[in-house]
């Protein structure tokens, strides 16, 4: 006990410059308060889904002269017909600062620019799923999941470890494979639980080390080492954050999988298939409320009997490249209606659908080929108070970020801006 509070003390002592977070699961641990988290109410949800090269504009797109609900479905997004009432397909928007033709995911979600930091060549800032988790995130096991493939850039997502970036704009990882998801999601921890405890005061341990160590060198320090120091004590935020939510629920079992498990070795369309199940899994569950999945491109291709590289079929011209682009964007459209149909058929406590209660989005932040100006987004769930059923055309260079800041909002985040955001889409808001 001497150890923590001298720890403690030496984190308040520091000022703001390290001073711990405010974490709703400390106080009420595995229960949720009446007032902020209701169990006859079921909770909100975010999923975003990641595409890294973008789609085929000339087939996916639908007309622009068609708007509001009478729009046709294109080639790209007839699979979804049976769900057309319950989507939104949303153009004209994309992130101001994006230069990068071949990162479709890097700045998808956070709307930076990546000069914005003196001296470094690559920044970026929070994610708008990770603003999304710091509210819903506090009564769940975990604050968010982040789905990866083990495509990495090969699939034009660029730098980055999943969608997700944390509040210092740092790369948050990703699980790449779905039965190692499945264990970390529902199979009971294997060290008994004194064991687990003893782990946890030993990180901890580690922490007040490194604290007494940077506390040594803080004092001189000119201002660029400074920011430096602040970075690494944020870094150090993050660590007992985490040690906190491990605590709080080291003994609390985990949920019974509602799923088997995965077979092993799945790849491309069979993944995203077993990897959307594991989403729906993941939100019945309760074990987190956000969710992120940075898509297979290349395995995907493969899989569907296409031999061209993710990067060539992006550069699609008439012919070969171009058959294969549209065979891509109607596998994501068959997997993305089957997605939708488990949240429809996923019933709540209260009988309503699991579908009523998420908010979820697919695009990329690559248009198609190397056009970064109209970013393919499509809109579902009922979780975000979100006009479906119509197909919206907004102002050439719109602020995708208008569109992240207005599910915020529908959410219940009481959120004025995010990334470059210039304000909500009124269009988007269902009355």
């Amino acid at each position: 006990m001497k150890i923590n509070h001298q720890r403690r003390r030496f984190l308040r002592g520091s000022g703001s410059l390290i001073a711990l977070p405010a974490f709703e699961s400390l106080g009420f641990r595995r229960f949720a308060s009446a007032a902020s988290d209701r169990s006859d109410v079921p909770p909100k949800r975010m999923v975003f889904l990641g595409c890294g090269f973008g789609v085929t504009k000339e087939t996916w797109f639908p007309d622009r002269q068609k708007t509001g609900s009478e729009y046709e479905l294109t080639m790209g997004l007839s699979p979804l017909k049976r769900h057309k009432s319950d989507i939104t397909i949303v153009q004209g928007c994309s992130n101001h600062y994006s230069n990068e033709a071949h990162w479709g995911s890097t700045f998808w979600l956070t709307g930076a620019n990546r000069f914005s930091v003196p001296g470094q060549t690559m920044s970026n800032s929070i994610s708008v799923d990770q603003r999304a988790a710091q509210h819903l995130g506090g009564n769940t096991r975990f604050s968010s999941i982040q789905l990866n493939s083990k495509d990495g850039s090969s699939s034009g997502h660029g730098p980055g470890l999943s969608l997700a970036w944390n509040q210092r704009g740092k790369p948050v990882a990703g699980y790449d494979d779905p039965v190692q998801l499945f264990h970390k999601l529902f199979s009971a921890e294997e060290l008994p639980l004194e064991a687990r405890q003893a782990a946890i005061a030993e990180n901890r341990s580690v922490l007040d080390a490194v604290l007494t160590d940077a506390a040594s060198v803080e004092r001189g320090l000119g201002k660029a080492d400074r920011d430096k120091l602040d970075e690494y004590f944020q870094g150090i935020r993050d660590i007992e954050s985490r040690l906190q939510k491990d605590e709080s629920w080291l003994d609390v079992p985990k949920a019974k999988s509602p799923i088997d498990e995965p077979n092993p070795g799945l790849k491309g369309r069979d993944e995203i298939e077993v990897m959307y199940d594991l989403i729906v899994a993941a939100l019945k569950t309760d074990s987190t409320r956000v969710l992120t999945y940075r898509l297979p491109g290349q395995s995907l291709l493969q899989s569907l009997g296409v031999t061209l590289s993710a990067h060539n079929v992006s550069h699609y011209s008439p012919g070969e490249r171009m058959a294969a682009s549209q065979a891509r964007d109607q596998a994501h459209s068959e997997l993305l209606a089957g997605l939708i149909d488990k949240l429809k058929s996923t019933t709540e406590a209260d009988g309503s659908r699991l579908f009523d209660h998420v908010s979820l989005a697919f695009g990329s932040n690559i248009s198609s080929i190397h056009y970064l100006d109209n970013c393919p987004t499509l809109l579902s769930g009922g979780g975000a108070n979100l006009d479906l059923g119509q197909h919206l055309v907004l102002p050439k260079d719109t602020p995708l970020c208008n569109v992240w800041l207005t599910m915020l909002q529908g959410i219940g985040i009481a959120a004025e801006s995010h990334g470059d955001s210039t304000g909500v889409v009124k269009a988007l808001q269902a009355g």
